[in-house]
Parts: structure tokens; sequence; C-alpha cells
């Protein structure tokens, strides 16, 4: 399992996120604070405080094509 810190910004950076994310047959998960939720979810992601960093957990090793293409959310 690989963690990475994201950042979703806007209702695109959303929309554009999950449409990422349900490309990938992995469990993928966010967190913030005491809640989780399924990154495939808008509705779940907007459960969510976006104002907030946000902890992405998923079932992939850390050099996957996955990370390269959430890169841009994504906090360094």
């Amino acid at each position: 399992m690989a963690s990475v810190v994201i950042r979703l910004n806007t209702v695109n950076d959303v929309k554009d996120f999950v449409d990422i994310v349900s490309g990938y047959c992995f469990k993928v998960n966010l967190c913030c604070g005491k809640y989780a939720v399924n990154a495939r979810s808008i509705i779940g992601i907007f459960s969510l405080d976006l104002t907030q960093n946000i902890e992405l957990n998923a079932e992939a090793d850390e050099s996957s094509k996955f990370f390269e293409d959430i890169k841009k959310y994504i906090v360094a």
C-alpha cells in the first residue's frame, strides 16, 4: 500500500480525480481527520473538508502509473 497527500481545490478537480481513479481496479481511499471514503465516490469526496490536505491510500506500489496520473493533485 502506498500513501500520499493530495489537494482537490475545485469541483472540476474532484470530477477529474474521480475519473482517473475509476480507471484503476485496486482500492483507493481518501482520509481526512477521522473520516475515510472511497476515492471513486464524488459524494463521498464532497463530504470531506476539501479546505484541508487529504491523505490518499492506494493498494498500488509507488512506482505505479496511477501516481503519475494523479501527480497534479499530490502535495509536494
